[in-house]
């Protein structure tokens, strides 16, 4: 796994040092963020749910997992992801818990639910229907490579994707935008779910999520190569997403609200 982390540091620090992170000083910049990142919000549930029908017996009838230890692994990160819970005790998965988010700022939710209705009734796979929806390009292009990776089948670039494309870059992350948040307008849900981010990928569904892809690659080194390369395709989507996210806002670096 050393191998893998040094193989894709240099892209891992670009990703910690865009500029994007020094714009969440104003609220229209926050909503504007949201608006686009909301779509990475939810297809990140997409890939761990395709390892969880893989690896933990989701069908029926019912069959033992052939490795208990991974579909442990997968079924912790499910729950909290799936079903966490709010300072006021209700349950809620953490794509609700940003959209909730949104409300409170003021960003605009309809385009992502439109998608998801969209969604819900369409009859084509993911790569069809992202060419037919009237998507941003830089949001169908990040959604786009997460369900080619899907779709690859390869389960060891699934998770590793997942596990270093994903949750081990979150906590970094979201500790630069909750620093910038600090100096801004308040905010308190889009806050508690940034906290709530750094504190579960940090401290257990990160290190999770890596001895999860430690159990599936074992000692092939085939399959660390192309989880490798997985991982540095995983992070310059998030690179490029950010950028365009970036460019799209004139008013990104100004101080108006």
């Amino acid at each position: 796994m050393q191998v893998l982390l040094d193989e894709t540091q240099q892209l891992r620090q670009e990703l910690y040092d865009h500029p994007i992170y020094t714009s969440f000083t104003t609220l229209h910049n926050v909503k504007h963020f949201m608006q686009y990142h909301v779509f990475a919000v939810w297809d990140f549930m997409s890939l761990v749910k395709s390892l969880q029908d893989h690896f933990c017996g989701t069908q029926t009838p019912w069959t033992p997992p052939k490795n208990a230890e991974v579909a442990r692994f997968i079924n912790e990160i499910v729950l909290g992801e799936e079903s966490d819970v709010m300072p006021s005790g209700q349950t809620i998965s953490h794509f609700e818990m940003y959209l909730m988010a949104m409300k409170e700022v003021g960003a605009d939710t309809n385009p992502i639910l439109s998608f998801l209705d969209a969604v819900s009734h369409a009859t084509e796979d993911m790569s069809k229907l992202l060419k037919q929806l009237p998507l941003d390009p830089s949001i169908a292009d990040f959604l786009r490579f997460t369900f080619n990776t899907i779709a690859s089948g390869k389960m060891h670039c699934i998770a590793a994707s997942f596990a270093f494309g994903r949750e081990d870059i979150i906590p970094n992350m979201f500790m630069k935008v909750v620093g910038e948040l600090d100096r801004s307008t308040h905010i308190p849900a889009f806050r508690y779910y940034l906290e709530r981010h750094i504190e579960l990928d940090g401290d257990e569904h990160g290190p999770l999520a890596m001895e999860m892809v430690k159990a599936i690659c074992g000692d092939d080194q085939e399959k660390w190569q192309e989880a490798t390369d997985a991982v540095k395709d995983s992070l310059q989507a998030r690179i490029n997403l950010w950028t365009s996210i970036e460019l799209r806002n004139p008013k990104l670096l100004s101080n108006a609200y």
